[in-house]
C-alpha cells in the first residue's frame, strides 16, 4: 500500500511523467500568446525575449512554448530550441504584417514526445515582434 501511495504522489508531482495524451489545446496556445503580449508590453522587448527563451520559465506549459520573430521573420526567442534563434519563418511574418494576427499550421518536433507532429500556432504582431505559441494536434 505504501508503494502505491508513493507512486501516486510521484505521478502528481513530477512534470516529467506527463502522459502523451496530456496536450495543451489551441485555446491554451492563444491564451499563452495573450499572456506573453501582456508581459512584453509591461517589461519591454529585452526582458520579454530572454524570458520567452527560458525553457523552464513562465511561458512553457505541457507541450506549449512561446516564440518571437522580428520584422524580418528571424526567430528572436524560442522556448525550447535556442538553436532556432536567428532562423527565418516568412509565412507567419507575412500573415502578421497583413492581418496583425493569425494562425498557421506546420510540422515540428514535439518536445514531449520527440516525434515530428502536426502543429497549429496562433500569433500576434506587437511592438515590431510576432509573438506566437503553437499546440500540437492530437495524432490519430
Amino acid at each position: 500500500m505504501r508503494t502505491l501511495a508513493a507512486a501516486a504522489l510521484l505521478c502528481l508531482t513530477s512534470p516529467a511523467l506527463v502522459l502523451a495524451e496530456d496536450r495543451a489545446t489551441t485555446k491554451d496556445a492563444e491564451q499563452m500568446v495573450h499572456k506573453a503580449v501582456g508581459f512584453l508590453k509591461a517589461n519591454g522587448k529585452e526582458k520579454a525575449l530572454a524570458t520567452f527563451s527560458d525553457p523552464k520559465g513562465a511561458f512553457t506549459y505541457l507541450d506549449l512554448y512561446v516564440f518571437a520573430l522580428d520584422r524580418d521573420g528571424n526567430v528572436r526567442a524560442h522556448g525550447t530550441r535556442k538553436d532556432f534563434i536567428g532562423k527565418n519563418h516568412r509565412e507567419m511574418l507575412e500573415t502578421a504584417k497583413r492581418d496583425g494576427k493569425g494562425w498557421v499550421e506546420y510540422k515540428m518536433q514535439n518536445p514531449i514526445s520527440g516525434k515530428v507532429e502536426q502543429k497549429v500556432a496562433y500569433f500576434e504582431l506587437v511592438d515590431g515582434l510576432v509573438v506566437g505559441c503553437g499546440a500540437f494536434l492530437k495524432q490519430p
